[in-house]
């Protein structure tokens, strides 16, 4: 069964056209992630998914009703916001049940729904604290299950975490992962981090500019990039893009390779200076300036190159792609 459906969403703000004309599906129990650069209209379209915002045109169906006109609270979705938007003078216990207080739910409902919320997200020692002596991952998976308590049909998260440093944001990625098992939950998440949208989704849709460029599973999106915007955007580090003709004489498209397809080569066709190393212990980049270009190769493991020292990579045929002037992609 279909969780979501857009037709036609546009969105304009005056005169600014914010989303234009997105189509999208959503399957039941799907982790759909919206991702792209800053400003391209992902956490807009989140708001008129919620109702936040009102479409300008188009049509937004949750649970097989259409429900443009149906305020957010009676949408049956829950939001988890980049900022917890916690009550300080509530316990975790209190703001976790608090909407269930205001629907009006019995007592024994809220502590059974409360109970089994924080059994998923190891809250149960901490029910009885408040926010100001939590930490900022312990903020957020309260967040998660004050939306999880409601049973809502949709889960939207807005950039949750944003707010978060490196490790936590790894711990907790993994939470809601393993929440998104557990609970078998249709769910639309907003990053403008492609490594978030790689290893959570189900499926991308990836926009610019308020359009969608291409939506697919992650490794869709990565192996059959529909574009050269898309071939940047996904890949850490990204995709190298540079004249065809170094490799082919007289062809005036652009061809793109990643990183850990080019390969060291003493008879290879590219060469040129190392002028970065990236040391990572189980990976090494080079940063390698070409004629015009500079390329980054991804190498596995440890390798004795130095700064300055001269190179040849020579990349897998089957790995490369071409874009016309355009960037469209050709090949």
């Amino acid at each position: 069964m279909t969780a979501l459906t857009l037709k036609g969403i546009n969105k304009s703000f005056g005169t600014v056209h914010v989303l234009k004309d997105i189509d999208l599906e959503v399957e039941e129990g799907e982790f759909v992630v919206f991702v792209g650069p800053s400003g391209c209209g992902k956490s807009t379209l989140l708001r008129v998914i919620s109702g936040l915002e009102d479409a300008s045109s188009g049509e937004i169906t949750i649970d097989g009703k259409v429900v443009n006109a149906t305020p957010p609270a009676k949408r049956g979705i829950a939001m988890v916001f980049q900022s917890y938007a916690l009550y300080p003078h509530l316990n975790v216990r209190g703001n976790m049940s608090l909407a269930l207080k205001q629907e009006r739910r019995s007592k024994a409902e809220i502590e059974e729904r409360v109970a089994e919320a924080s059994r998923m997200l190891n809250l149960t020692d901490y029910l009885d604290r408040f926010p100001s002596e939590l930490s900022g991952g312990q903020r957020q998976r309260v967040a998660i299950g004050r939306a999880i308590v409601r049973q809502p049909k949709l889960f939207l998260f807005d950039e949750p975490l944003s707010n978060l440093d490196a490790a936590l944001r790894m711990n907790t990625r993994l939470e809601i992962s393993k929440l998104h098992r557990t609970l078998s939950a249709s769910m639309i998440y907003v990053t403008h981090d492609q490594t978030e949208a790689m290893t959570l989704a189900d499926k991308i849709v990836l926009l610019r500019d308020g359009r969608v460029e291409q939506v697919g599973s992650p490794m869709e999106l990565y192996n059959n990039p529909a574009n050269q915007f898309v071939a940047g955007f996904l890949g850490a580090p990204s995709m190298n893009f540079l004249p065809a003709s170094t490799l082919n004489e007289g062809d005036n498209r652009t061809l793109g390779i990643r990183p850990e397809d080019l390969t060291l080569d003493p008879e290879g066709p590219l060469s040129g200076k190392v002028s970065h190393i990236e040391n990572l212990g189980g990976d090494t980049n080079l940063i390698v300036d070409t004629e015009g270009s500079e390329l980054t190769v991804r190498l596995f493991g440890q390798h004795p190159i130095d700064v300055g020292d001269q190179i040849r990579v020579s990349a897998q045929q089957n790995k490369q792609f071409f874009f016309d002037q355009d960037g469209r992609r050709v090949a």
